[in-house]
């Protein structure tokens, strides 16, 4: 059976608490109950309840027996394109940022010496960070480049943006990247540094980056807390 408005009873339902939620419920706020959203939508509780299982696979709200339905946080959703942070948070409206830098020099290592065409031995430039939207941590972040392509950039980096930093200042331009994507969990030290519970689910990204000759620019692992990151694909068949 359809609304009024068109659409199906349940789409009445969805789009009455998304209203609800965009004219200013904040995240963890509780919605009305199931009973009284079918009698305020004029429906049954079974259309209300389906229409919150949607809701809550979106994540768009969560639920705890006995206490309710609410509000979940945003989440930042990434599609896959070679972006950086700071690009990636600026395409949302919201503010990119570091909680804290740590520059390093040392041995390129067995991972990233072969990810990066370098000897075990050789020398790079290793970036950490904590990455913040809008003063919230999201994620940590390693970035590791061959010292001897970014000399001085142990010194800081120069604005926001890595990707803008080092394409101004050594001509490294990133084209393509190789990932991968591995679902885990916090230990205690990133869980401290992401403001989250230890244990919490996170993302863990390994990248390759190249450049337009294919050469290997960067190599890249970040954690990305699971409660507030999600990736979008968009997938067609062959």
């Amino acid at each position: 059976m359809t609304s009024p408005e068109g659409g199906t009873k349940r789409d009445l339902v969805r789009r009455h608490v998304e209203d609800m939620i965009g004219a200013g419920l904040s995240p963890h706020e509780r919605l009305p109950t199931e009973r009284e959203l079918a009698e305020t939508l004029e429906v049954n509780r079974q259309t209300v309840r389906g229409a919150l299982d949607e809701l809550e696979r979106e994540g768009v709200v969560y639920r705890l027996q006995g206490a309710g339905t609410f509000v979940s946080e945003a989440r930042i959703s990434k599609s896959f394109e070679l972006t950086s942070f700071s690009e990636d948070m600026r395409a949302r409206n919201m503010r990119p940022g570091s909680q804290s830098i740590d520059l390093q020099v040392g041995a390129a290592g067995q991972t990233v010496g072969y990810a990066l065409g370098l000897s075990p031995r050789e020398d790079v430039v290793r970036v950490r960070r904590v990455r913040t939207a809008d003063d919230i941590p999201i994620c940590l972040e390693e970035s590791t480049f061959a010292a001897a392509s970014v000399p001085g950039l142990e010194g800081g980096i120069e604005g926001d943006s890595l990707y803008d930093d080092i394409r101004q200042r050594f001509g490294l331009v990133a084209v393509r990247a190789d990932q991968e994507i591995h679902a885990v969990v916090l230990d205690e030290e990133q869980a401290a540094a992401l403001q989250t519970p230890p244990f919490s689910p996170a993302f863990l990204v390994r990248r390759t980056t190249y450049d337009a000759r294919s050469r290997p620019i960067e190599y890249a692992e970040s954690v990305y807390r699971g409660d507030r990151y999600s990736y979008q694909l968009s997938i067609t068949r062959p």
